[in-house]
């Protein structure tokens, strides 16, 4: 008993740990049979491993001088295994809150076995305490991070997928280009077409753009400020803008805000636009029979 004195806090935890792992173990397995073992969500046998794997982890990071340090390897070694536990869960089906029950029954798990302790006084045993929750809540903030990171890349990647595939530029014609817009501009929606229009223009040597705006709602002032910016960046290209589509309710609002598009060549309909450019392209289209 004196012996065990002179241990630290971090040092009689890990002792308990090692004499006590088996019975450790089998309590968590227990526990996780109970919350996952009617579900997909986790096999027995894969708690069973996941179980074994955390305790061994643990000690390892206990044996490392613990601290709450990313740069820890042992520390990230753990916040790896339960992001994959974490993963694990979600590919069946699972949630945030069902890991996050897990890492709750795992660190009950713990408490529980300290609590027939006697080698720890009061004083070392709430130390205890505070350093396994400080640890478990590091930890859940952790995941919880990387899975709110790749939720986000998630989402920007589909989004920019839409955005690729609501904005189609065709080349209609050698030399014309055709660019329909559906749904509203905003900033970040302009610079990726613009991007991708500018592009196209540079590597057809494109001559003509037609914008079709038919499936434009309204027009407000910031739409109008990025169909101008978009007009003058064609013709910074060498090439020549023709807008279509601008609906009565989309003329009138351009008049009511003072818009001036400048001498851009307007028509009511894409066909009308793309006729315009083919007469300014001195292009002849007919029809046989």
């Amino acid at each position: 008993m004196a012996k065990n004195k002179k241990l630290s806090t971090t040092e009689l935890l890990i002792e308990n740990l090692k004499l006590n792992i088996g019975q450790l173990s089998e309590m968590i397995e227990n526990q996780g049979a109970q919350a996952f073992g009617d579900s997909n969500l986790l096999s027995l046998e894969e708690i069973e491993d996941y179980s074994t794997e955390f305790l061994e982890l643990f000690v390892q990071l206990l044996q490392s001088d613990y601290q709450i340090n990313k740069d820890n390897s042992e520390y990230k070694a753990l916040v790896t295994f339960f992001n994959q536990c974490s993963e694990q869960i979600q590919i069946r089906g699972g949630t945030m809150e069902e890991f996050v029950s897990y890492m709750h029954f795992l660190q009950t798990s713990l408490i529980k076995g300290l609590q027939d302790d006697k080698s720890m006084d009061m004083a070392q045993y709430k130390e205890v305490l505070l350093m396994l929750a400080s640890m478990f809540n590091d930890i859940s903030l952790q995941v919880f991070k990387i899975y709110l990171d790749e939720k986000e890349f998630t989402i920007k990647a589909q989004q920019e997928e839409l955005l690729q595939t609501s904005t189609p530029i065709t080349e209609i014609w050698d030399g014309v280009l055709t660019l329909p817009i559906i749904g509203s501009l905003d900033s970040s929606r302009t610079m990726v077409v613009m991007e991708k229009l500018l592009s196209k223009i540079e590597a057809d040597r494109s001559r003509m753009v037609v914008i079709d705006v038919t499936g434009v709602i309204t027009i407000d002032s910031q739409v109008a400020h990025h169909l101008i910016q978009m007009m003058r960046a064609i013709r910074l290209m060498g090439a020549t803008p023709i807008i279509t589509g601008i609906r009565p309710d989309i003329a009138r609002a351009l008049t009511n805000l003072n818009i001036d598009l400048g001498d851009v060549v307007t028509r009511a309909t894409l066909s009308e636009g793309l006729k315009e450019a083919f007469h300014h392209l001195n292009i002849i289209v007919s029809s046989e029979g």
